[in-house]
């Protein structure tokens, strides 16, 4: 029998016989206030803030919010199974925590502390090339769980093709490429604290361990961190990456490759066309382009034009169970979580992480099943209605 992550809810009942009460709020779209008021305002405005004037993000949330589900009645959803396939692997949800870098500043064990809550849960992590702990102890903490690897595509090939190599030897098996950085857009919240914690070291971890990008400094890190941070920010994206570059990474890496950032359908034919395996529709939760269109309004056009062709995954918005719902009936084979559980983290630690985790699925769960769904892949576009705000 499948798992029924809906007895989450049950096991909260139980436990409040006993007087205990769930230690963050069931509500995830609580967190991020909890957050504000917990930890400073440089490390929330980094992982809360957007660009511009934030209207993406809540053009993100209005475009999900627009959507409304129609439940259908008298459908036996009595035995459901989440499970899903995408890109060839077998996932007991479509879910995976998106790639969130520098998380040492939301909690000290950072990065490690939620890949073992994705773990725990057989839900893939993804691990950010700008994380705080190096690719092989991330690997080290996660065991054989499901795991895949954000690239930020440096100018310096050879730091490429080394991070590849690395997420390889570790295990880590879907390369996830995002596209919608080649420079750090205009981002206030982070501009009026003049907080950017890479100029510190802090999310740098991969590149001061990396054999490749060591080799390119005049003395050690730890003799002159200064200019291993400035040799870091020279190299740390390229606004010069054309489509006809993806053929260095397919030489590169020989599992799925998936391109972040997409948001355009004539993007993902391109992606179609130049042998990628995925695509992510994002907009970087609002975090590049202020004014941009809401990814969960560009979801449905991107899956009608390589639905057939490559797995379509989505992110930018997802805060509910409910969301994540939307999101396949919008076309997507899974979505990515990133800002929540982010937030878990910062709170909790692991326990939030895997909170949010279990939250978001009993969530899912009861509303595929409360929507007359006992899988994921009968919810389709006629579930939703679309209704002004």
């Amino acid at each position: 029998m499948a798992e029924h992550w809906a007895d989450f809810q049950y096991e909260i009942y139980l436990n409040g016989m006993t007087g205990a009460v769930p230690r963050l709020p069931t509500d995830l779209t609580r967190l991020e206030e909890l957050t504000e008021r917990r930890l400073g305002p440089g490390p929330v405005g980094y992982v809360a803030g957007s660009a511009g004037d934030g209207s993406t993000a809540r053009a993100n949330r209005a475009a999900l919010e627009r959507r409304r589900i129609v439940p259908r009645m008298l459908r036996d959803v009595h035995e459901r199974d989440l499970s899903v396939e995408v890109l060839g692997r077998a996932l007991p949800a479509p879910l995976a925590l998106a790639p969130v870098g520098v998380l040492s500043i939301m909690h000290p064990e950072a990065e490690s502390a939620a890949a073992r809550a994705a773990a725990a849960h057989g839900v893939p992590y993804i691990l950010s090339s700008a994380s705080s702990t190096p690719i092989e102890r991330v690997a080290e903490v996660m065991g054989d769980a499901e795991r895949w690897f954000q690239l930020y595509w440096s100018k310096d090939l050879d730091v490429t093709r080394s991070f590849l190599g690395r997420a390889k030897a570790s295990g880590f098996s879907v390369l996830v490429v995002t596209l919608d950085t080649p420079l750090l857009a205009w981002r206030p919240r982070d501009l009026d604290q003049a907080y950017l914690p890479f100029l510190y070291g802090v999310g740098t971890a991969n590149y001061f361990t990396d054999p490749a990008f060591l080799a390119g400094l005049a003395k050690p890190v730890h003799e002159d961190r200064d200019a291993a941070v400035l040799c870091f920010v020279s190299l740390f994206a390229d606004p010069g990456k054309t489509w006809p570059d993806l053929a260095f990474l397919r030489e590169n890496w020989d599992g799925p490759i998936v391109l972040k950032g997409v948001l355009h359908p004539d993007d993902a034919r391109l992606a179609a066309d130049a042998g990628m395996d995925g695509v992510v529709v994002s907009n970087h939760g609002g975090r590049q382009v202020a004014g941009s269109v809401a990814a969960a309004d560009a979801l449905p056009e991107v899956a009608r034009a390589v639905g057939d062709r490559l797995a379509v995954l989505f992110d930018s918005g997802v805060r509910t169970g409910a969301d994540v719902f939307k999101a396949l009936a919008l076309g997507a084979r899974a979505v990515l979580l990133g800002r929540p559980y982010a937030y878990g983290l910062g709170l909790d630690g692991q326990a939030g992480v895997e909170h949010v985790i279990r939250c978001l699925l009993a969530e899912f769960d009861l509303t595929l099943a409360l929507s007359g769904h006992a899988r994921p892949a009968t919810v389709g576009p006629a579930d939703l209605v679309e209704a002004p705000l």
